[in-house]
């Protein structure tokens, strides 16, 4: 099989990249044009419940300013151990505008600053990069994730000078895929701010594991769409893709402050967030934290 296939086969299911509504009042089933990405790299022992607890700091200080701009956590399966924060926005402005209104809001502020204080005690390091969508490199993207539990993500670092074949070779898989598997789906997003320029995100929601079973189970569907467009690809891949990460993500309800869209579409998983956000509301952030560790 060739390279290409090898890695988009489990890209075909559904589309995710983003977290919930922005402040300026975007559906939060709509696909986000700008995506900003925290890393959280905890430190060894300092995952799960005791980093669900800082985390929950954040989510009581948003809860309690009733902020209109939500964001989805999500913890890794795969590689170094970390945690995801997706926050999306219609534009750059609207990310400005999110920006310039917490750093008025003084409570807001203050109340993020003392749960950054105790939560980055737990860290090793943190990143933050900002996406941009790229409608003509997706296939078929769906907005709605709610019901979705798992994050697919693919990281393409592209060569210098390499973009128009890097454009023809996901035009091909496109193509292929479009024809070979009625369900594929995936949304690509290309790095603007905080890493190494030619960086691509494929992002893939899964509500099963058993989809990326199916992936697998399409292969010969998906090679005879592609047919003699194979080599072609494997030529592409080979001269424009500088390298390939692939990572597996669960949500985190208890690290997510989601939309009310989400909560009212799946309960029974949000309710974790909602019960946390509504968890000793009168208290300081500060003080919220040290009881909880």
């Amino acid at each position: 099989m060739n390279s290409l296939c090898r890695t988009f086969l489990g890209v075909s299911l559904a589309f995710a990249g983003c977290s919930a509504v922005s402040a300026q009042e975007q559906s939060s089933r709509s696909i986000p044009k700008v995506l900003q990405i925290t890393r959280e790299f905890t430190k060894p022992g300092k995952a799960g419940v005791v980093h669900e607890k800082a985390e929950s700091a954040f989510v009581q200080a948003m809860a309690r300013a009733k902020w209109p701009t939500n964001y989805i956590g999500m913890t890794s399966l795969t590689g170094k151990q970390r945690a995801l924060f997706l926050t999306r926005f219609d534009s750059f402005e609207a990310w400005e505008k999110d920006n310039a209104a917490v750093a008025k809001n003084a409570s807001l502020a203050s109340s993020i600053d003392r749960a950054g204080f105790n939560d980055g005690d737990l860290l090793d390091s943190m990143d933050q990069a900002v996406f941009y969508f790229r409608e003509s490199m997706s296939l078929r993207p769906m907005a709605d994730i709610s019901k979705m539990r798992y994050l697919d993500v693919m990281v393409f670092k592209i060569r210098n000078g390499k973009r128009s074949e890097w454009e023809e070779l996901v035009k091909l898989a496109k193509e292929g895929y479009g024809k070979g598997d009625p369900q594929a789906h995936w949304g690509t997003f290309e790095l603007v701010y905080g890493g190494e320029a030619g960086t691509y995100l494929v992002l893939t929601a899964r509500k099963s594991l058993s989809e990326v079973d199916r992936g697998f189970s399409m292969e010969k569907d998906i090679m005879s769409a592609i047919g003699d467009n194979s080599k072609k690809m494997d030529e592409l891949f080979a001269s424009c893709v500088e390298s390939l990460q692939t990572q597996l993500f669960a949500f985190n309800p208890s690290m997510s402050y989601p939309a009310q869209e989400w909560i009212k579409s799946d309960p029974d998983f949000w309710k974790a967030s909602t019960q946390t956000a509504m968890a000793s509301p009168g208290k300081p952030v500060a003080e919220e934290v040290k009881a909880k560790q």
